[in-house]
């Protein structure tokens, strides 16, 4: 098996994880707020800043979801205006810059 390396392979936007810790009553009212929770991250998905998100299963108390854009603000920015945090389906959130290794982005 051949193995180079390459200290070329950068990438040229940092990725970050927002983590929400999610309310107790998260999966029962979920539902009335989907749509546009959904609307948002589609749309962030399409300006290629959100890689993917989705929720902790057993138990389902924190989801999770990959960015990689330009700086944290746009991370804020997203969970400012998402319906969940808004509507008290999440507790809190976090952001951190996450130092990707290995992965596709390095293929």
């Amino acid at each position: 098996m051949e193995i180079r390396c390459s200290s070329t392979n950068t990438v040229s936007m940092p990725y970050y994880l927002l983590t929400y810790e999610l309310a107790p009553n998260y999966l029962e009212d979920r539902g009335q707020y989907r749509a546009e929770h959904l609307g948002l991250a589609k749309d962030y998905r399409d300006q290629g800043l959100l890689v993917l998100g989705g929720a902790l299963a057993n138990p389902a108390d924190k989801a999770v979801l990959v960015f990689q854009c330009e700086g944290r603000e746009q991370v804020e920015a997203f969970a400012k205006s998402d319906p969940y945090v808004n509507n008290g389906l999440v507790i809190s959130w976090t952001v951190q810059e996450w130092t990707v290794v290995i992965g596709s982005a390095f293929s």
